[in-house]
């Protein structure tokens, strides 16, 4: 049976609620120093304020090596009633420094599997999904490396490939690499971040693979293209693409959390929720935040 793999174990889809599909509890980049997200008592209140909102679930892209604090994130979940799903994978190699990235040289796909089925280090907390990322219109040799990793960890587990695409670009690259020539089947990948480049053409070109689209992040100051996001949903369910959009925050600095004076997390539902529904009506709102994603991240373990 299908199921999706949260920091407290496996759960049936419909357990879910609604889903922040993409954010970041903990983060930690050197390319973004004194921004790091690692406070646990914020985090609790970021969560706590979220669920007070009505939300269920926060997916964190948070990938290998850039702070996920894995252990931590089972009593957060337990205290603030809010499932949680951990990342593997790799995000952009300008985040990394080589001697982070060279214990994975030849084995970046075992190590993806490994945290998939066993646990992330020592913590005991499997990830429910792999992050990757292409550059801006590109795949340099990193992302084609980090998503090959991810394609043979996906054919060895199931596992959801969730991919950052820089600034929105780049999807048909990426599509071709994971589900062409590596065989991914489209409805296991999520593209990150396609409100960063409100081109419809490419949303419904991206859609008819059948993969996800995220539309996220209404917390990022420098990307603010919140207004055109119910337009592009709007545009996407009128092409017959309802059941492909997703909903998150992507929050990734402490200053944007709503506890640090941000949005936040609770934005999404306090905020931007309410004003797509002016646009595409409660029932496909209800679809994006609670339906798609049950869809999107769940598996059938192997």
């Amino acid at each position: 049976m299908s199921a999706v793999r949260t920091v407290l174990g496996d759960v049936a889809p419909g357990e879910l609620g609604v889903c922040d599909a993409h954010d970041h509890v903990f983060f930690a980049s050197p390319r973004l120093p004194g921004e790091e997200l690692r406070s646990v008592t914020a985090a609790r209140a970021e969560l706590t304020a979220f669920r007070e909102r009505g939300g269920g679930t926060v997916v964190q892209w948070t990938p290998y090596g850039l702070g996920r604090r894995a252990a931590d994130l089972p009593a957060l979940s337990r205290e603030t009633g809010v499932h949680l799903v951990a990342a593997t994978g790799l995000h952009q190699d300008v985040h990394y420094a080589e001697d982070v990235l060279a214990p994975l040289r030849g084995r970046a796909a075992e190590v993806f599997v490994a945290e998939l089925t066993e646990g992330i280090g020592t913590s005991g907390v499997r990830a429910g999904l792999i992050k990757v990322a292409g550059g801006f219109h590109v795949l340099d040799a990193h992302a084609r490396w980090a998503m090959a990793a991810a394609a043979e960890a996906h054919h060895a587990t199931g596992a959801p490939i969730a991919v950052h695409l820089e600034l929105g670009t780049g999807a048909p690259d990426v599509l071709e690499l994971l589900c062409g020539e590596l065989g991914v089947p489209p409805h296991r990948v999520l593209l990150g971040h396609l409100n960063r480049s409100p081109d419809p053409v490419a949303h419904r070109e991206a859609a008819a693979s059948g993969c996800y689209l995220a539309f996220d992040g209404p917390s990022r100051a420098h990307h603010a293209t919140d207004w055109r996001m119910p337009r592009a949903v709007q545009d996407l369910a009128e092409a017959g693409h309802g059941d492909r959009i997703l909903l998150g925050g992507d929050t990734t600095t402490a200053a944007a959390r709503s506890v640090d004076g941000g949005p936040g997390m609770p934005h999404l539902l306090h905020r931007v929720a309410p004003r797509l529904a002016l646009a595409v009506g409660e029932e496909l709102v209800r679809r994006v935040l609670v339906t798609n994603p049950a869809r999107a991240f769940a598996v059938e373990w192997r």
